[in-house]
């Protein structure tokens, strides 16, 4: 037999099925082969329990903002101000709590709702003024580099008791670190939103045709601007978290999370969909890229392996994906 009987029965040829699961299952595989190549590399020191912490921590921040990135994704637009809103976010907590002597909560909050507020003035600039995504974005994260300047002069803000401030990173909970936590809860509700309740699904219309999704009855506009709203508000989040892990922010701590954020969600993209971004998918993409981080750390090499192995997972990942559908489709 040449042929195989997939999707509601219909014969495909095997080759057609083999291509099919390599473009749903193929970024997995290759996470996969990672994790199993490491094991054997190096069984001592990364199979084992406090690697996989390790691991799921450095993946929390990264999985944070690229899960808020995933909502403007899904809904067809993006945003390039990710970067700088968590910059921003972690020297306005900072400063408020130097300067005001708030609470922790409070610093937090105020961090989160300035993140809110630039995913805000995205996506009216987006979808009342009209602009592009791309010059929206970017205009509006310079102003915020500009904002972040004016508060902070251009030097960390570092706090003078940071003992609290530093527990929510450092802290754990039956040996796991709170932002390992943090992220799992974040997702969880993600996952809900975007699938479980009628704002979700109306972000996935909107981003999969927008024309049919406003004929529909569905207010494009106005989920575009939840979207943007969202991710702003988890990049600030990131931003904050960010801050706790030394106690101090900088006017360009969250610059390196919009490449990572970007390659994540993209790599994600090519996870058990075609081609669709979605939570699921974003989370392991940032865990893959974890996972190659800590391994070129265990394996000893140099730094610059990392920014190749980034581009590499997202090229290798979103590629193979892209050619496998395609072959599948003939």
């Amino acid at each position: 037999m040449n042929t195989t009987t997939l999707n509601h029965g219909v014969a495909q040829p095997r080759s057609a099925f083999v291509w099919q699961c390599l473009a749903r299952y193929g970024a997995l595989m290759m996470l996969a082969t990672l994790i199993l190549a490491m094991s054997i590399l190096e069984p001592g020191t990364f199979a084992t329990g406090n690697n996989v912490v390790n691991i799921l921590n450095q993946s929390a921040l990264s999985a944070v903002i690229a899960m808020g990135l995933t909502f403007t994704l899904v809904t067809g637009e993006f945003d390039l101000s990710i970067g700088s809103t968590a910059s921003l976010a972690g020297v306005v907590a900072c400063t408020v709590i130097v300067k005001h002597d708030v609470s922790i909560p409070l610093a937090i909050a105020a961090g989160v709702a300035v993140g809110a507020l630039i995913g805000l003035l995205n996506g009216l600039v987006v979808t009342v003024l009209g602009v592009n995504a791309l010059v929206a974005t970017l205009g509006v994260g310079t102003v915020a580099v500009g904002v972040n300047y004016a508060i902070a002069g251009g030097t960390p803000v570092t706090l003078s008791h940071p003992d609290a401030f530093l527990e929510i990173s450092l802290g754990r909970f039956i040996g796991v670190p709170y932002p390992v936590y943090i992220m799992a809860g974040l997702a969880l509700l993600a996952w809900l939103l975007l699938n479980r309740t009628v704002l979700g699904r109306s972000m996935q219309a909107a981003g999969g045709n927008a024309t049919a999704a406003g004929l529909s009855g569905i207010r494009v506009g106005r989920v575009r601007v939840v979207g943007f709203v969202i991710c702003g508000a988890l990049a600030a989040l990131t931003g904050v978290l960010l801050a706790t892990r030394t106690g101090s922010a900088a006017v360009s701590a969250g610059d390196t999370y919009l490449l990572a954020a970007f390659a994540a969600a993209f790599f994600g993209s090519a996870v058990l969909r075609d081609g669709q971004f979605h939570i699921v998918g974003t989370v392991v993409g940032v865990v893959t890229v974890a996972v190659g981080f800590n391994a070129i750390a265990l394996l000893g090499m140099e730094t610059y392996w990392q920014y190749l192995f980034q581009g590499l997972v997202l090229i290798i990942g979103v590629g193979v994906g892209t050619v496998a559908r395609r072959r599948a489709a003939k």
